[in-house]
């Protein structure tokens, strides 16, 4: 798209990263698409910014619980989490380096989806992780808001 009158662009960049196994061979070359973030202007390009974290307390309490009960704990991980938040700000990046369309050098992207390196990245992650967690019956802690609690049958998920 074109760049709107009085909108900044950002900038992006890609950063590389060897993926390797138990020996230090590597296994895997994988590349990321970045925004620099440190072009973006509070006020003009994000309005709040926060990336929620949980609580040493509540980790604490839950693995003492979770041990007293003689609970299973297990964990996981959202591969390439922060692109599943939706973008619910106008915000415009430049073409990736190396891939300029050469018919449109002066185009610029409009983000949908959070991009790594934004500041409302770790917001949209959130909302959409929290948004999921209460459609599945999930209920928002009281003290903190990242301890999600769902109570099935003989089970308890945290």
């Amino acid at each position: 798209v074109n760049l709107p009158f009085g909108k900044n662009v950002i900038g992006t960049k890609w950063v590389y990263k060897n993926k390797k196994d138990e020996r230090g061979v590597v296994v895997r070359n994988k590349a990321r698409f970045i925004a620099q973030e440190h072009r973006q202007e509070e006020g003009i390009d994000y309005d709040e910014v926060f990336a929620h974290v949980a609580r040493i307390e509540a980790i604490r309490i839950f693995l003492a619980f979770a041990f007293y009960m003689g609970f299973k704990v297990y964990q996981m991980d959202v591969k390439s989490a922060f692109l599943y938040g939706k973008n619910n700000e106008e915000v415009y990046v430049s073409q990736p380096p190396g891939f300029i369309d050469p018919k449109f050098p002066k185009k610029v992207y409009k983000v949908v989806k959070a991009l790594y390196g934004l500041h409302q990245a770790p917001r949209a992650w959130y909302a959409t992780l929290s948004t999921f967690l209460v459609k599945s019956r999930y209920r928002r802690g009281i003290i903190d808001k990242t301890l999600f609690i769902k109570k099935d049958k003989k089970d308890i998920m945290l």
